[in-house]
């Protein structure tokens, strides 16, 4: 960069040998060396503009590329509280958007001010060189030429914070459309959700408008101001040449470095511009960065080595948004245990799942695992001792085999076909016409809901952890599904301490222990049977399912049956 700027001011003082020695003088031997000069300072400029741009441009690139990195690391890092509060939408625009915007920062914005900078600063010492005074009358300008750059920097800013936002609004509004389509359809949406889009469209083009309005208005005002300052400087300069004072080469060398040394400076001032978009796109990029996740490892923190004693929870509640969910629970799980939580819906079974995990921390109590603290034990083990299952099934675009093998990709074919079978999988996936090397879509979109979740089964047996969550795993699944499901969960709750949130009561009625939550509260516990011969709240739900005058369906009387035979569970 300074060896372009330092090329770039010896081109005007070569302009007076040029003028006075070679067309005033015909001075033949100065005609051989200056165009030779001239030569040189280009290629020297040349030479160094392409490596310039190009270092430049890797550094830039890089600080991006890490920066995108470590966004990506600091998502990982928050916990599942942090995606409730912020939208899809507004994740993606800040790692897209976002950083494009601070790309032209990091990058064209930096090397200008470097390289501009250093530029004005050599011109200016050539002016002055030339002539002192028409140097001075030249500067007048430069102060009134700091209020645009000031007045509209600030203005961008706030038009760029705007512009960011509503990108975050349609990228947003995307998502939803997106993934919701088949809703939107059966619901015949479409109209609804197109003007939906085109009014935070339109808000988006008037942010636009307004931040291209003000960059219009910058060189416009800039090159208003310079026509001042030329003005005065062509008519002094022609004064001093007029009466004998200064040379006509003084004079164009002079004009040369002024016209050299305006368009640096309109660059800075365009490139201000940049800068200052970059800021407000900083600013929420570091928002991001910075932001500290809701839960940590201690720094005392140990390695989980096993669960053989069983899981507790002791006096635990939560509170999300300052609002209870959860209050002082105490529900035991010995190990080797199957034990449910049941109750209405929004009483907290989800929630005190996710507990478990450390997907949250608790606001009070304690979560016992062998009698440790889950606070006191890394993430990472304490998530490698527990597998879970839930009615949104997960599923990622990639093949079977590696979405089986998901945490575990050291896994051979053989082991992922073995959990396959296991999960009452492998037959569907066999007439598939790839077999494990099969797509499967965005979230398992080619597959049918009971073949998704026989894969998050698989991918569980697979991990084989000694801990097992299971979320409604079969809530959404019609009665062919539901029974090939509950099969492969009767296999994979083998010899596992099992927490599970039943919708169909039915299905857990040979669990070891009982629990209803009532107002986010444990109102009993007991076993099937006790419960309901306690004719309270577990009573309430199962006469709800199963009225006096409604038979229980082929589903529940096969997973009866299915339960029956499974011995202890």
């Amino acid at each position: 960069m300074i060896g372009v700027a330092i090329a770039t001011a010896v081109l005007p003082i070569l302009v007076k040998p040029v003028l006075d020695d070679v067309f005033v003088q015909k001075d033949s031997e100065k005609l051989i060396y200056i165009p030779i000069a001239i030569v040189a300072v280009y290629s020297l400029k040349g030479v160094c503009d392409f490596g310039q741009y190009f270092l430049m441009s890797y550094v830039g690139q890089s600080v991006i590329k890490d920066l995108r990195e470590e966004m990506f690391s600091k998502l990982e890092e928050m916990s599942v509280g942090f995606f409730v509060r912020h939208s899809t939408g507004e994740l993606l625009s800040k790692m897209n958007n976002d950083v494009n915007m601070a790309q032209g920062a990091m990058t064209s914005a930096i090397t200008s001010v470097v390289r501009d900078a250093v530029t004005v600063v050599l011109l200016v010492l050539v002016v002055f060189y030339r002539d002192f005074w028409l140097a001075l009358i030249a500067m007048v300008v430069f102060p009134l030429a700091v209020y645009p750059l000031l007045h509209f920097g600030r203005r961008l800013k706030r038009y760029s914070r705007r512009m960011l936002v509503s990108l975050e609004d349609i990228t947003q509004r995307l998502n939803e459309t997106i993934t919701g389509i088949r809703i939107v359809k059966a619901f015949a949406m479409e109209d609804y959700e197109r003007s939906r889009f085109n009014e935070v469209n339109q808000t988006l083009f008037n942010a636009f408008m307004r931040r291209f309005k003000v960059r219009a208005l910058s060189n416009p005002v800039m090159e208003t101001l310079g026509g001042f300052g030329v003005c005065a400087i062509v008519y002094y300069g022609g004064y001093q040449v007029v009466n004998g004072h200064s040379t006509p080469g003084t004079f164009f060398s002079f004009m040369a470095a002024l016209f050299m040394l305006y368009e640096p400076i309109k660059r800075i001032n365009e490139v201000n511009m940049t800068i200052q978009e970059g800021i407000a796109a900083g600013e929420r990029i570091f928002a991001l960065v910075d932001a500290a996740p809701d839960v940590v490892d201690r720094p005392t923190a140990t390695v989980l080595e096993a669960v053989e004693r069983g899981i507790a929870f002791e006096n635990v509640s939560f509170a999300y948004e300052d609002q209870m969910v959860l209050k002082n629970l105490n529900i035991e799980v010995k190990a080797g245990e199957a034990v449910a939580i049941v109750g209405e819906s929004g009483v907290g079974k989800s929630t005190l799942l996710d507990l478990l995990p450390r997907f949250y921390d608790v606001t009070e109590g304690r979560i016992l695992i062998d009698g440790n603290d889950s606070r006191d034990l890394t993430q990472r083990s304490l998530r490698e001792k527990i597998g879970i299952v839930t009615q949104q099934t997960i599923l990622f675009d990639d093949t079977i085999r590696n979405n089986i093998a998901y945490g575990r990709p050291d896994m051979s074919l053989e082991s992922v076909i073995d959990a396959a079978r296991a999960a009452h999988a492998h037959d569907f996936i066999m007439a598939l016409p790839n077999g494990y090397d099969t797509f499967i879509g965005e979230n398992g979109i080619k597959l049918s809901g009971g073949e998704r979740q026989r894969i998050a089964i698989a991918r569980a047996l697979l991990k084989n952890p000694p801990v097992l969550i299971l979320d409604e795993a079969t809530s959404n699944l019609d009665s062919d599904s539901e029974k090939a499901v509950q099969s492969a969960l009767e296999v994979l709750m083998r010899g596992r301490t099992t927490i599970v949130v039943a919708h169909r009561l039915s299905t857990i009625r040979n669990v070891d222990r009982i629990y209803v939550l009532v107002g986010g509260q444990v109102a009993e516990q007991g076993s099937h049977d006790e419960l309901l011969t306690m004719k309270g709240a577990f009573a309430r739900l199962y006469s709800m399912q199963f009225a006096p005058d409604q038979e229980p369906s082929d589903a529940d009387r096969h997973n009866d049956t299915r339960l029956s035979e499974t011995g202890d569970r």
